[in-house]
C-alpha cells in the first residue's frame, strides 16, 4: 500500500511533465507536430452558504491535500470515495489560487499559434459563475485573464519585436439549442461550422477588436446582460443558457517569411445540471432545464467515448458539444474547473461531477501551431493589354501611325522590372491571378535590386510548379507559330500552282492576327453518271429499273400510272462472300479492340463476343451472332448492313 501511494504522485508530476500545459515551446526549434496534453482538471469547493447549515451538518467533501479529497460514501457512510485531479483548491481558497495555480500557466500557448480552453463545470448553485467572472472586488478567471493577454500582446509587438498582434473578442451563448450572438441579438440562430482544416467556425459572429481592458469591458458587459438568467429555489441568477468568451490572437511577422499565427481562448460558463424537484422549475424554467440537462447527458457522452476510445464520437448531437469540438478531443489545451458544493443535500451532484471530470483527465487533446506561411501585402497590379502580349506581340498590335510616331527615348531606355519576365507577359491565355502575382513578385524583386535569385522564400515546390508551368506555355507558343508556317506555306504553294483559282476563291480573315490567310473554300464538281461507273470497281453496278406510281388524273374515276427512274447499287455475291467471311475472321481470331473496330460493335458486345467464342468455340457463320446473349436478330440484319460493303471494299480489285 506505501508503495502504491508513493508511485501515485510520481505518476502524477510525470503526467503533469508530459501534459504540455504551462511549458512554452520555443519558436525556433518547436517540432511540427508537439506532445499530446492531458486534458487538465481542477476541482472547486465553494464554502456554505450559511452558518446554520454549516454548524447543523457536517460537510459531504473534505480535501486530503492539494490534489485529492474523499467523498462520504452514501451506501457506507464508515467509508468513503477518495478522487485525484490535477488540482484541489478549498473552500478558503481564492479567485487569485484558482487563476495563477491553473489558468494563467496556458496564456502562452495563444503567443505560439496553439488554441486553449477552460470550462467551469458543476451542478446549479455550485459557483461556476463566480469562478469566472467573480466581482469587482474579486475578480474572476475572464477578467484576470484578459489583463494578462493583453499584457503580454503588448509586450510582444513592441518595436524591434518580430511579431505583430491583434486581438479580437466574441461572445455568444446556447440557449435552447440556439446559438445567440451577446453582442448582437438581433442576428439571430447563428449555424456552427468547420473549416477545410477541421477548425470550427460561426459565420455571421460579432468580433470586436480590444487593445485594452477598458475596451474589453465596454463590450463585454453589456452583451453580458444579454445573457438569459432566472430565478429557481436554488439560485436566485441561475444561469439558463452556456456562455462561451472567444478570444482571438493574431500574429502577423514583421520580416520574412512573414508567417501568420492564430491562437484562440475559449472561456466557457456551462449552465448547470438540474433536478426540477429541487429547483421547483415549471413554464419556461422547465424547458429551459430540458436543454441544458440534454446538453450536459451529450457532453457526458462525448467524454465517455473519449475515454474509451470509441470509434464515432457524439459531437454533433448537441451545440455545445459541436462548439467543445476542438476543446475536447481536439486541437487546444484544456482545463476543466469543477465547482462543488459541501452541502449534503447537494451529494448525488457532487458525485455526478466528480465522476465526469475523473472521465475527462483521461481525454487526450493533441494541440497544434495554427500557423501559415503568406507573401507580404502587395498592392493589386493591374496590367494593361499591351503589357499581357508582351513586347513583340504589343509591337505587332500597334499601327503604322504609332510606330512612326515613338520617341527615341522609349526605344532608347533599358528594360524595365516587369519586362525581365518577358516569357510571363506572353502568355496571354494563362490564369490571370497567376500572371499577376508573378509580375509583381518580379517587380518587387526589381526594385529591390535582386540579381533573380530566390523568388523571395517561395517553398521550392511551388517553384518548381511554376518554372514548368512558363516552360509548357513556352512549347505550346512556339508548337502554335509552327502550324501557322505550315498553313501559310501551303496555301502560297496552292496559290502559285493555281493562279486562275485565286480569282474564284474568297479569303475570309482569322480571328487569330493580322498575316494569316484562310483556306480556299472547297469546290463541288459534278461528273457525268457513266464516268462513275467506269471509275468504280467493276464487281459494283449501278442499275436502273422503273418503278411504276399511281397518279391522280382530273377524273377520279380512272386513276393514272407513271412510270418513274429508280437507281439502286448492286454488289456482285463475289464481293459480298468475300465480305462475310472477312467480318467471320474477325469474329473468331480479332481481339477486343479489333472487334471494337467494327460498326454497331461496342465494348460490351466485344466482351459478349469473346466470352461466347471461349465458351462454345469459333463462329460457323455470321448469323451466330444471335445465339450471343444480348444481341438480337434485327441488330444482327443492322450490323451486316454497316460492316459488309465497308469490308467488301477493301479487297483489292482485278484488272479491268
Amino acid at each position: 500500500m506505501d508503495s502504491e501511494a508513493k508511485a501515485k504522485p510520481r505518476r502524477r508530476k510525470m503526467a503533469a511533465a508530459t501534459s504540455g500545459v504551462g511549458r512554452c515551446l520555443s519558436k525556433g526549434g518547436a517540432s511540427r507536430r508537439p506532445p499530446p496534453a492531458r486534458v487538465r482538471v481542477a476541482v472547486r469547493l465553494r464554502p456554505f452558504m450559511d452558518e446554520a447549515t454549516k454548524a447543523n451538518e457536517p460537510p459531504c467533501v473534505r480535501g486530503i491535500d492539494s490534489c485529492s479529497l474523499e467523498v462520504a460514501n452514501w451506501r457506507k457512510y464508515q467509508e468513503t470515495l477518495k478522487y485525484q485531479f490535477d488540482a484541489f483548491y478549498g473552500e478558503k481558497s481564492t479567485q487569485q489560487d484558482i487563476y495563477v495555480g491553473s489558468v494563467q500557466p496556458i496564456l502562452r500557448h495563444l503567443l505560439e499559434g496553439q488554441n486553449a480552453s477552460v470550462l467551469a463545470y458543476g451542478p446549479t448553485g455550485a459557483g461556476k459563475t463566480h469562478t469566472m467572472l467573480g466581482s469587482p472586488e474579486q475578480p474572476g478567471v475572464i477578467p484576470r485573464a484578459l489583463m494578462d493577454l493583453l499584457q503580454l500582446t503588448r509586450e510582444e509587438s513592441t518595436e524591434g519585436r518580430p511579431w505583430d498582434l491583434s486581438v479580437t473578442m466574441s461572445y455568444l451563448e446556447i440557449y435552447q439549442e440556439k446559438v445567440l450572438d451577446l453582442l448582437d441579438p438581433a442576428s439571430g440562430d447563428l449555424a456552427i461550422r468547420e473549416d477545410c482544416r477541421g477548425n470550427i467556425l460561426i459565420p455571421g459572429l460579432t468580433q470586436k477588436p480590444i487593445t485594452s481592458f477598458s475596451e474589453f469591458e465596454q463590450h463585454f458587459l453589456p452583451a453580458s446582460r444579454n445573457r438569459v438568467v432566472g430565478a429557481t429555489r436554488l439560485n436566485q441568477r441561475s444561469s439558463r443558457s452556456h456562455a462561451v468568451l472567444l478570444v482571438k490572437v493574431d500574429q502577423r511577422e514583421r520580416l520574412a517569411p512573414f508567417r501568420q499565427r492564430e491562437g484562440k481562448l475559449y472561456l466557457i460558463d456551462l449552465a448547470g445540471s438540474e433536478d426540477n424537484r429541487r429547483t421547483g422549475n415549471q413554464g419556461i424554467r422547465l424547458k429551459e432545464s430540458g436543454a441544458i440537462n440534454t446538453s450536459l447527458f451529450v457532453l457526458g457522452k462525448v467524454v465517455d467515448a473519449l475515454s474509451q476510445g470509441l470509434p464515432r464520437i457524439p459531437y454533433r448531437d448537441s451545440k455545445l458539444t459541436r462548439l467543445l469540438q476542438d476543446s475536447l478531443g481536439g486541437s487546444a489545451h484544456s482545463i476543466i474547473i469543477a465547482n462543488i458544493a459541501p452541502e449534503r443535500r447537494f451529494y448525488l451532484d457532487t458525485v455526478s461531477a466528480l465522476n465526469f471530470t475523473a472521465r475527462s483527465k483521461e481525454v487526450i487533446n493533441r494541440p497544434f501551431t495554427n500557423e501559415s506561411l503568406q507573401p507580404h501585402a502587395l498592392a493589386p497590379v493591374k496590367l494593361s493589354q499591351k503589357e499581357l502580349l508582351g513586347p513583340s506581340e504589343a509591337k505587332k498590335a500597334k499601327g503604322p501611325e504609332e510606330e512612326s510616331t515613338g520617341s527615341p527615348e522609349s526605344v532608347a531606355a533599358p528594360a524595365s522590372a516587369s519586362q525581365k519576365l518577358s516569357v510571363l507577359q506572353k502568355l496571354s491565355n494563362m490564369d490571370p491571378a497567376m500572371l499577376e502575382n508573378l509580375l509583381s513578385l518580379d517587380r518587387l524583386l526589381g526594385s529591390q535590386g535582386s540579381q533573380g535569385a530566390p523568388l523571395l522564400n517561395t517553398p521550392k515546390r511551388e517553384r518548381m510548379v511554376l518554372i514548368k508551368t512558363v516552360e509548357e506555355k513556352d512549347l505550346e507558343i512556339e508548337r502554335l507559330k509552327m502550324k501557322q508556317k505550315e498553313l501559310e506555306a501551303k496555301v502560297l504553294a496552292q496559290e502559285a500552282l493555281d493562279p486562275k483559282e485565286k480569282e474564284n476563291t474568297r479569303l475570309q480573315p482569322l480571328s487569330s492576327g493580322p498575316g494569316t490567310v484562310a483556306k480556299p473554300l472547297k469546290k463541288a464538281v459534278v461528273m457525268p453518271l457513266q464516268l462513275i461507273q467506269n471509275q468504280t470497281d467493276s464487281k459494283i453496278h449501278i442499275l436502273k429499273r422503273g418503278h411504276k406510281r399511281k397518279q391522280e388524273s382530273s377524273d377520279l374515276s380512272e386513276p393514272m400510272e407513271k412510270t418513274e427512274d429508280c437507281w439502286e447499287l448492286q454488289i456482285s455475291p463475289e464481293l459480298l462472300a468475300h465480305g462475310r467471311k472477312k467480318i467471320l475472321d474477325l469474329l473468331n481470331e480479332g481481339s477486343a479492340r479489333d472487334l471494337r473496330s467494327l460498326q454497331r460493335i461496342g465494348q460490351k458486345k466485344a466482351q459478349l463476343i469473346m466470352g461466347w467464342r471461349e465458351l462454345h468455340g469459333p463462329f460457323s457463320k455470321v448469323e451466330d451472332l444471335e445465339q450471343v446473349e444480348g444481341i438480337s436478330g434485327k441488330q444482327v440484319e443492322s450490323f451486316l448492313k454497316a460492316n459488309l460493303l465497308s469490308l467488301a471494299a477493301d479487297q483489292p480489285s482485278g484488272p479491268s
